[in-house]
């Protein structure tokens, strides 16, 4: 067994509750969680006992985020105006009530 493969069949859970891994943590993170509540709404781990957050945060670290990166170098974050989701709530409602 190669060392690659051996790392593929340990599993280091991060949230015992929910049987969340490492490796699901940092699959979360590349897809855009840069916080543990992120996280959490991707894959509740963090919202039982809690005894996981701060293991969640240190792999989260404190790059790869790109707004943060963004927050830390000045460049302009793009958020959602708050205009652009209700119109988005709006269409989606009115396209449900007319199904």
């Amino acid at each position: 067994m190669t060392v690659r493969s051996l790392t593929e069949v340990i599993r280091v859970f991060v949230c015992s509750c929910f049987g969340i891994t490492e490796e699901q943590v940092r699959e979360h993170a590349a897809e855009g969680a840069c916080t543990p509540r992120q996280v959490a709404s991707a894959s509740k781990a963090g919202t039982d006992c809690g005894s996981c957050v701060r293991r969640i945060q240190g792999i989260l670290g404190r790059g790869g985020c790109p707004r943060r990166t963004a927050l830390e170098s000045s460049e302009p974050v793009l958020e959602p105006s708050v205009e652009g989701v209700a119109a988005a709530a709006l269409s989606t409602a009115s396209a449900a009530t007319a199904a």
